[in-house]
């Protein structure tokens, strides 16, 4: 009994699916440049200009926080640890946080200030405060894309 239930089951949703049509979505985008893929799978689902040159804009905070947590899952930064906002964070323009020149400011505060608000001062101060110049932390966030298979990022700044 449980066989025939199985072989007609079987049978109905041949011909069920025979009967439907395969459609692909396709993916459009009026964006100059688009790279859309399957997570699991790797595959390629929509490719616009892919390599072509471009400024990350706020991409580069994503990288920016992306660095933060590796050092904090790696023990070397915590939540709580605290850096003090320099002048040139200060004068930063863009996106802001409106942080103070001179006062300290936790790490959990600077990550809410760049993943909340943008901030380009925030992102400033948390890779100064983490490499010791931003210049040094745009190397240790190019070593992070490199490994992350990013192959043709190259980031020059936090912002």
């Amino acid at each position: 009994m449980m066989r025939k239930y199985w072989v007609r089951s079987f049978v109905m949703a041949a011909l069920f699916g025979a009967a439907m049509p395969a459609f692909a979505a396709e993916i459009t985008s009026p964006a100059k440049q688009a790279y859309v893929s399957d997570f699991a799978t790797g595959k390629v689902l929509f490719s616009k200009n892919a390599d072509a040159p471009m400024k990350p804009a706020s991409m580069a905070k994503i990288m920016t926080v992306f660095v933060a947590f590796q050092r904090i899952a790696d023990g070397q930064l915590g939540m709580d640890d605290k850096f003090t906002i320099s002048e040139k964070a200060w004068k930063k323009g863009g996106s802001r946080t409106f942080l103070e020149v001179g006062k300290t400011v936790s790490v959990r505060e600077l990550l809410h200030g760049i993943i909340v608000q943008s901030g380009n001062d925030a992102a400033i101060v948390l890779a100064e405060g983490i490499s010791g110049t931003e210049n040094a932390f745009a190397d240790e966030m190019n070593f992070w894309a490199k490994n992350i298979g990013m192959k043709n990022t190259n980031f020059r700044n936090s912002t």
